[in-house]
């Protein structure tokens, strides 16, 4: 037998004072009056129509937003400070550079055999996390984005990105973090 419901006030009627019910009826008039109907065609006959402006904010890819920045990049006219210090970076210095990268790990980096030096120091700039996102920047204007907030990125690797620049290779100012994650290698095109 299941057991019996009890309430609070057993026995006796149930009285008012308890919590209201719910009610889902229109109880207020919210249709509009003929004032309200005046000053709606009072306010609206004032106001001109205007030409409505479409922005088309379509998706845009990583890839192209990646060519853009690096064509705003290349039309710079005049070289920073900075990239004539980078200019005068020498091959050397560069290797210099990475053997000491090296020398900070325990082993050498796996696959990486047939890459060559610029091309490690690149995808090491990749995952420096701490010169801010690598996805859907160029390189060189995270690069710049990282000196101008005080990181203090490697001057190797802006002379990198500069001798690339020289040689018109223009498939090295997107990451290759940025190539792995595209929609495009994801479906298996690349």
């Amino acid at each position: 037998m299941p057991p019996t419901r009890r309430t609070r006030n057993s026995g006796g009627p149930i009285t008012k004072g308890g919590q209201k019910a719910l009610s889902f009826n229109q109880t207020k008039n919210t249709k509009p009056t003929a004032k309200d109907l005046e000053k709606e065609k009072s306010v609206s006959s004032d106001i001109s129509p205007a030409a409505p402006t479409t922005i088309d904010v379509g998706h845009v890819s990583s890839e192209a937003a990646v060519a853009q920045q690096a064509a705003a990049e290349v039309s710079k006219p005049e070289p920073t400070k900075e990239e004539i210090e980078a200019a005068g970076v020498t091959d050397a210095q560069i290797r210099r550079y990475w053997k000491a990268r090296e020398a900070e790990r325990r082993t050498p980096r796996l696959h990486q055999e047939g890459l060559g030096v610029e091309e490690k120091i690149l995808r090491l700039w990749d995952m420096s996390s701490q010169y801010g996102p690598a996805i859907g920047i160029a390189r060189m204007k995270r690069w710049v984005r990282a000196n101008k907030l005080g990181l203090s990125p490697p001057i190797e690797v802006l002379a990198v990105l500069l001798k690339e620049e020289k040689k018109n290779n223009t498939k090295i100012e997107r990451a290759y973090v940025d190539e792995l994650l595209s929609s495009n290698a994801a479906a298996g095109d690349a």
